[in-house]
């Protein structure tokens, strides 16, 4: 373990980008510490700090914990997931669902960056019972991807390709099937990891589009 010596110092937190409006910094900041350690809690007062504004300003954005969540979460996840890839229709729908699934999960090539992740994971939520705020946080996490992968579903089923049925159940199914499979990603194993990984994808794709889930 590392250990400080006289006269260093701790690493300096990142600091806004230049032009940035109030609101935006405030987003930003919250973004930069979702990846930090646990030590990092989406507290009013230390996002207000990192995106050096007042704490009345955050609350004039964002008047509750919920909705500064909610919000930032959108910029992420548009990011990683954009809305309109669901509704992309010279792509077929089983690729399109892959592809939603696919972007939640670490890409397969890259082991250290699924540790990495699964490591946040269990030092934020899981190695000691997570305070209220880390809760709030995490619940903020799947409220935003549950409602991404039935924005897909919903797309498919509008256009015919999927059957109506029970979509918040479907999303909690392929939902499990891709912490299961991030789960893999991080453990020894003997398989073909990627072949294996996409195997269980299309798998539960096929359930979902086939009308048995």
């Amino acid at each position: 373990m590392a250990v400080q010596r006289a006269g260093d110092t701790e690493p300096a937190h990142p600091t806004p980008p230049e032009g940035l409006k109030s609101r935006d910094r405030i987003l930003w900041a919250a973004s930069t510490m979702l990846g930090e350690g646990a030590g990092a809690a989406l507290s009013v007062r230390a996002v207000a700090e990192r995106a050096r504004v007042s704490t009345g300003s955050l609350r004039h954005h964002f008047p509750t914990q919920r909705a500064l969540m909610d919000a930032m979460l959108k910029v992420v996840f548009d990011l990683v997931l954009p809305e309109e890839s669901f509704r992309d229709t010279s792509i077929a729908p089983r690729e399109r669902l892959m592809g939603c699934l696919q972007s939640l999960l670490v890409p397969p090539q890259s082991a250290q960056g699924a540790r990495e992740a699964w490591l946040t994971v269990h030092e934020r939520y899981i190695a000691s019972e997570p305070t209220q705020a880390m809760r709030a946080e995490y619940q903020a996490m799947q409220r935003e991807v549950t409602r991404r992968v039935e924005e897909c579903l919903g797309a498919l089923t509008e256009e015919g390709a999927l059957a109506a049925g029970d979509t918040a159940r479907r999303a909690r199914f392929l939902l499990t099937v891709v912490n299961g499979v991030s789960i893999e990603q991080v453990l020894p194993s003997e398989d073909a990891r990627i072949a294996t990984e996409l195997d269980v994808l299309r798998t539960a794709v096929d359930l979902v589009l086939d009308g048995r889930i």
